[in-house]
């Protein structure tokens, strides 16, 4: 496995390979990496010939009073994790190499972002959109790969990568959990054992939400309660929201119908974690 800091060596490293004859597969991270991680680099190792990680912790995506700071960062270990993967390449660039000015351009996606994630963390897409721009016009043509954990960031990324024509084919991997249900994310570190006992109430009002519907119900705002209902009966967990939106669009949807996404965040201590499911209503 290769490791580059800078641009122009990475950029130098897939041009070479792409003119080899090599496909090349991207999996852009923040780092911390964990098992959902994993599966994105098996699952690019599998349909490509080169695969490449990039790991860096993006200011851009970070709101004011957010965890930037804090944000868990290992960077030894997180090249031990893609060392054993399958993996080629792996971009570690500073802060300095992406942003060596004070960044003028940026990137968003109107419409999908202003709800959801987008009320709490208003910044938070366009720094996702401006990084994966970069990214992209580094690595150059590939297949990019991203969790379906974060499904509001992954109808952003496929937008992004529609509306400006790049050589990218975003490629959607199911959530990775934990055997009790909590999907895998890099601020499960901040968790306490307390706080990481009741951090399962989180998928249990997902559920909960995919029963009701499943059961015929078909008013949103009653799946709205179930969920919150669930939250409610764990004293740690604060609600951000719980929400039944159309899969695709993430558009309200009265009554419920065809494919929906129930998404939820949640506060725990020092952690703020989100998830999300999938259920048909006929």
């Amino acid at each position: 496995m290769r490791t580059t800091t800078t641009i122009a060596e990475t950029r130098a490293f897939l041009d070479g390979a792409r003119a080899g004859g090599a496909t090349v597969g991207l999996v852009p991270t923040l780092g911390s990496l964990h098992g959902g991680h994993t599966s994105l680099m098996a699952r690019a190792a599998a349909d490509c010939d080169v695969v490449a990680v990039s790991v860096f912790v993006n200011p851009l995506q970070f709101g004011v009073g957010e965890d930037f700071a804090a944000y868990p960062r290992d960077v030894d270990a997180d090249a031990e994790v893609v060392s054993r993967s399958g993996v080629d390449l792996l971009f570690v660039p500073s802060v300095e190499e992406m942003y060596p000015e004070p960044v003028r351009t940026t990137v968003s996606v109107s419409g999908l972002t202003t709800r959801l994630e987008g009320s709490s963390r208003p910044s938070h897409f366009a720094g996702v959109a401006t990084v994966l721009a970069k990214l992209w016009n580094i690595v150059g043509p590939c297949r990019a790969y991203f969790g379906e954990k974060d499904w509001q960031q992954l109808a952003v990324v496929r937008r992004l990568a529609a509306d400006l024509s790049f050589p990218v084919e975003v490629v959607a991997c199911p959530t990775v959990r934990e055997p009790d249900g909590l999907a895998m994310a890099s601020r499960n570190a901040y968790l306490d054992p307390a706080e990481r006992a009741a951090a399962t109430v989180l998928h249990r009002a997902l559920l909960a939400g995919v029963a009701a519907v499943e059961a015929g119900e078909r008013d949103p705002a009653q799946v709205r309660a179930t969920m919150a209902a669930v939250v409610g009966t764990e004293p740690l967990a604060e609600l951000d929201y719980a929400e039944v939106v159309d899969a695709t669009t993430l558009d309200p949807v009265d009554p419920l119908t065809g494919e929906l996404r129930l998404l939820a965040a949640v506060g725990l201590g020092r952690a703020r974690l989100i998830d999300n499911v999938g259920v048909l209503a006929d």
